[in-house]
């Protein structure tokens, strides 16, 4: 679940999340060990991105000529709420309006040692952003993803690489996936288990990226941004931030980690020396099948079963490791329509009884397709990956 201040942010679209420079050098580290060449000769396109703040736009500036990039672009829409901090973009921008984007785009196909210090940086960046006329320009429209001048754009582009607003996650996606553009992009967790997007990942055309599998990553936010909880704060440059759980990166780029099988072991190992594992187990069956599906439980992803033929329902955090020659993904226990089309049953009158019996609450009722449990209570388990083994076991 996406914790509290992604949860604010949402509903008040308020969730412009700025990603941190580490964060984006891990992740393209991941696909250029893969292959060296994956960005060379390409068109790297970021949308939503303020080429003065976004540090999409910094990397791949600044790594221009290490990745061998033909050409980057980077588009600002109406009203960014980022404070211009570092330039004017334009002559005519007034000194007391800084704090709204012009739109415009950047457009490099170039980064060479412009002032003649002897090194390529930053420096040399804004030297030719001031100096080339040509790089700098503004757009006609709103700078959104959606008009037709940044539609344009990424017909251009070869990949998409930006932290889309959380709110237009969907949206984004779909715009990306009907120009059949190589991305990388961040979003929630929570994104897998939409139905515009988990089809995609079913079918194997999206996935998640390498470098985050758990725990929370810090982004900046406008300094308009409410700090109310722990987890908000000023980063040692004065910059408010927000760290924000269950975040991941959703790629169609080839890694290595993702053809890495899953080392399985039997449960009677993983008892002995997992004890996460036992805990979770909380004194029931190791597996436990479904009342509702034949299928078996596993309650942790480390607790997947060596040598099993049946399908399986496992949580969703087993995407962070899950490998397209070793697993089959056949659906997903959140959507109706996919439980059903997979062959998962209406829960009965007589199941609802005994959930309530046993406590259960909430809106659970009759003809509902959650899947349900029946040991050691009458119960319905959430956002399970139904997967099948692509290996085929003796099971004599």
């Amino acid at each position: 679940m996406a914790n509290s201040n992604l949860t604010k942010a949402k509903k008040a679209k308020n969730d412009e999340f700025y990603t941190q420079w580490i964060d984006i050098e891990r992740e393209v580290n991941a696909y250029l060990e893969y292959d060296c060449d994956v960005f060379r000769g390409k068109t790297v396109l970021c949308p939503c991105d303020d080429p003065y703040e976004s540090n999409f736009f910094k990397y791949f500036a600044f790594n221009f000529n290490n990745l061998g990039l033909k050409k980057l672009i980077a588009t600002c829409y109406m009203g960014s709420p980022i404070a211009n901090t570092q330039l004017s973009l334009f002559d005519d921008e007034l000194e007391d309006n800084k704090t709204t984007r012009v739109p415009h785009k950047i457009e490099i196909t170039e980064v060479a040692d412009y002032n003649n210090d002897g090194a390529v940086n930053f420096l040399d960046i804004e030297w030719l952003i001031a100096n080339k006329k040509n790089v700098l320009t503004r757009l006609d429209g709103d700078g959104d993803f959606r008009s037709d001048e940044v539609t344009t754009l990424r017909d251009e582009a070869d990949i998409i690489v930006t932290n889309p607003p959380f709110s237009l996650f969907r949206e984004f996606m779909a715009w990306i996936m009907e120009a059949e553009k190589q991305f990388l992009i961040i979003g929630n967790m929570n994104a897998i288990t939409y139905k515009e997007i988990f089809p995609l990942i079913r079918d194997n055309r999206v996935w998640l990226g390498p470098s985050i599998t758990s725990g929370d990553r810090a982004f900046n936010v406008p300094e308009d941004y409410p700090l109310e909880a722990a987890s908000c704060g000023y980063d040692k440059y004065g910059k408010k931030f927000i760290r924000v759980k269950g975040v991941r990166w959703f790629t169609n780029l080839d890694h290595g980690r993702r053809h890495q099988p899953m080392r399985l072991i039997s449960m009677a190992d993983n008892l002995k020396y997992n004890k996460g594992l036992k805990k979770k187990l909380d004194g029931r069956t190791a597996y436990d099948e479904y009342y509702n599906y034949e299928a078996i439980d596993v309650p942790i992803t480390d607790a997947i079963p060596l040598g099993y033929n049946g399908i399986m329902g496992v949580p969703i955090s087993f995407l962070d490791k899950y490998c397209p020659e070793q697993f089959e993904i056949l659906g997903i226990s959140s959507d109706v329509g996919i439980s059903a089309q997979i062959g998962v049953k209406p829960l009965g009158e007589d199941f609802i009884e005994k959930y309530r019996q046993c406590g259960g609450t909430g809106h659970i009722s009759k003809g509902m397709t959650f899947l349900g449990l029946t040991t050691p209570t009458h119960r319905t388990v959430y956002g399970r990956i139904i997967i099948r083994s692509k290996e085929q076991y003796n099971e004599s």
